[in-house]
């Protein structure tokens, strides 16, 4: 609880200054971080904001807000990642929000097209979990966040099957206890289903 509470306070602090100046208001010229992201970011997390590398999100469809919530908890040491605090700890404020209003831009990029088609029955006992387990609630129904929250449609399987896992066992703490109430009770099998539905999710009827 009290991890959440000072996370709470950090995500917080981060919001200030998200909110404290318009997108652009830095001064930093157009297209400056689009040149900052290809040569820092892209190599991982891919030019199009879609990595193609195991274990790293994809970044293309999230908001402005998470993305700054997320780089200034890498920068203040509040969520591990030694890669990502490495590049974190060497940007200012300016810097968090140059790069969080530019992964803004990027449009959500479709997950490849997989060799084999979707299995039927797992989709559809995922679909199941995640309305049993209220995912929609947060994230919406198409899964494509809002603000502080993520988008979580067609992010990579194994990153969500890891995130899933991690906020059951409580080595990643969320901004309040949503999450880990979430998934608490949820069995690991449920849980690779959630990130396979989710990871393969094709849009609201």
């Amino acid at each position: 609880m009290r991890g959440a509470r000072q996370l709470a306070f950090t995500v917080a602090a981060a919001a200030s200054f998200w909110l404290a100046a318009p997108a652009g208001a830095q001064g930093s010229p157009p297209g400056a971080y689009a040149q900052r992201y290809a040569a820092l970011c892209a190599a991982c997390h891919g030019a199009n904001g879609r990595s193609e590398m195991p274990g790293t999100p994809v970044l293309s469809g999230q908001h402005s807000f998470y993305a700054i919530t997320q780089l200034f908890l890498f920068r203040e040491g509040r969520r591990p990642n030694e890669a990502m605090s490495a590049v974190a700890k060497t940007m200012k404020d300016e810097d968090l929000r140059g790069f969080s209003d530019f992964i803004a831009t990027l449009p959500p990029v479709p997950a490849p097209a997989p060799a084999t088609p979707p299995d039927a029955a797992r989709m559809t006992r995922g679909q199941a979990l995640a309305q049993e387990h209220k995912c929609v609630f947060c994230h919406g129904a198409d899964f494509s966040g809002g603000q502080q929250v993520p988008r979580i449609a067609q992010q990579r399987e194994d990153y969500l099957q890891l995130t899933l896992r991690e906020f059951k066992s409580g080595k990643r703490v969320g901004y309040t206890m949503a999450m880990a109430e979430a998934v608490g009770r949820i069995p690991n099998e449920d849980l690779d289903t959630l990130a396979y539905y989710l990871a393969r999710f094709p849009g609201r009827k």
